[in-house]
């Protein structure tokens, strides 16, 4: 690989990496899973670690190089996009914040639900901001000069896709570990603490969508 090429690799795997790690954000997905997978044995709660990372992955995947042309597609803005999971995960949030809703709806009903999907793998995880990140460094591989480029920005961006979803099943794997060293009331605090932020981010993902649509006014 030559110097330049080099350079584009190591571009967009660092960039992608970090980029979608703080956007992810691994620990803070650790209260949701733990409320999920509750009941759960020690061998379910894995096999959903895994699965959620699996789904994450594809999802990025497809948002890399597939994301534009369904939201062209379906006439869907990428404020659209925004309003649509800010709601998702404003729900989301309020029924951690008040013990309340979706969640505990979801753990009675866990064997006729896919919960590594949803709500973990999507809003959980991978939400609306983690697509438009996606989506936004497919239109910047897209943008290079070169096929040889482009090929090498997207094994680099699929590889910093691969590496995140890794980091976050090794947090998921250890989440009841975190969980029994912070006991139930360090879990409650921590569980109602991430419905309000979750429920800050959904208002923030709305705002952003908001703005978007009177931009293009």
């Amino acid at each position: 690989m030559t110097a330049e090429l080099w350079s584009v690799f190591s571009t967009f795997a660092l960039g992608g990496f970090f980029g979608l790690v703080v956007i992810i954000n691994p620990p803070a997905t650790v209260p949701l899973f733990t409320a999920l997978t509750g009941p759960m044995s020690d061998a379910d709660t894995a096999l959903i670690a895994r699965r959620a990372c699996v789904y994450c992955f594809v999802i990025l995947l497809s948002s890399l190089f597939a994301g534009s042309l369904v939201l062209n597609a379906f006439g869907i803005s990428h404020g659209a996009l925004r309003i649509a999971g800010g709601l998702v995960l404003a729900l989301l949030g309020y029924g951690m914040l008040f013990g309340r809703g979706s969640s505990a709806n979801i753990m009675h009903d866990g064997e006729h639900q896919n919960l590594a999907f949803f709500p973990l793998a999507m809003p959980g995880i991978t939400g609306p901001g983690t697509i438009a990140v996606v989506i936004g460094i497919s239109t910047e591989i897209r943008e290079l000069d070169g096929a040889h480029r482009e090929v090498i920005a997207y094994l680099a961006t699929a590889l910093a896709m691969f590496t995140a979803c890794l980091l976050e099943l090794v947090v998921l794997r250890s989440a009841r570990r975190i969980s029994a060293r912070m006991g139930p009331a360090g879990i409650e605090v921590m569980t109602r603490l991430m419905g309000f932020l979750l429920v800050c981010v959904g208002v923030q993902f709305i705002a952003s969508g908001v703005r978007t649509f009177v931009a293009g006014i």
